[in-house]
């Protein structure tokens, strides 16, 4: 299979190569990545691969060692933590703006986008469940509409699908998490700002705990 890149900058068509392969496991956290190697593989230099790695150790993804090249980062409990505390402020806040700021067309938008979360509840489709979550998550991001917000909140959730979606199979989580949802929208449909903070806030507190 000829994997060589066409597009440019050529660097970023390969940090989105690499993102794609460690969000799929295919590179798993923990490994070392091997500049030379995967220059080969990619059919590149090693100086895009180099500014590639760069681009995901500014992510999180990537962790650099001294003198012992980058590797794939591995999400501790303290850094789970640690992000899950940010990202209940952050998201927490920009649920509390959208509840006050959303048009007739938005709140539609999020009240579809929860229909189909259900329906993947229902059909017990993680990987469909998954992919609507993190979209119901983004547009409330997206309607708040604070871009500094949203851009760390972001680059927190590129490190948490390092393993995340595996949260989702325990059981009882697809459920539960169903429900939590459920209460967000309820409160952003009734525009109340601070339930919808605080339903947003539980969302990610049990979140961390399905983690454990």
């Amino acid at each position: 299979m000829n994997t060589k890149l066409v597009n440019r900058p050529l660097y970023e068509e390969v940090a989105e190569r690499l993102r794609a392969q460690i969000f799929a496991h295919e590179i798993t956290p923990g490994s070392w990545l091997d500049e030379q190697s995967l220059a080969i593989e990619f059919g590149i230099s090693r100086t895009p691969m180099r500014e590639a790695i760069k681009v995901l150790a500014s992510e999180g993804l990537v962790t650099t060692k001294m003198n012992r090249g980058a590797y794939v980062t591995e999400v501790e409990r303290s850094d789970l933590e640690q992000i899950f505390t940010v990202l209940s402020l952050l998201e927490g806040q920009a649920a509390k703006e959208t509840a006050l700021k959303a048009t007739e067309n938005e709140l539609t938008q999020l009240d579809d986008l929860h229909q189909r979360l259900e329906t993947a509840a229902a059909d017990r489709n993680l990987e469909q469940f998954f992919e609507i979550n993190v979209k119901f998550h983004e547009l409330i991001q997206e309607i708040a509409g604070n871009t500094w917000m949203n851009g760390v909140i972001n680059d927190l959730r590129k490190v948490l699908k390092l393993q995340r979606r595996d949260s989702l199979s325990r059981s009882g989580r697809l459920l539960s998490s169903l429900v939590e949802h459920r209460a967000i929208l309820e409160a952003i449909l009734k525009r109340d700002p601070v339930a919808a903070e605080a339903a947003m806030r539980n969302h990610l507190a049990y979140g961390l705990e399905a983690t454990k």
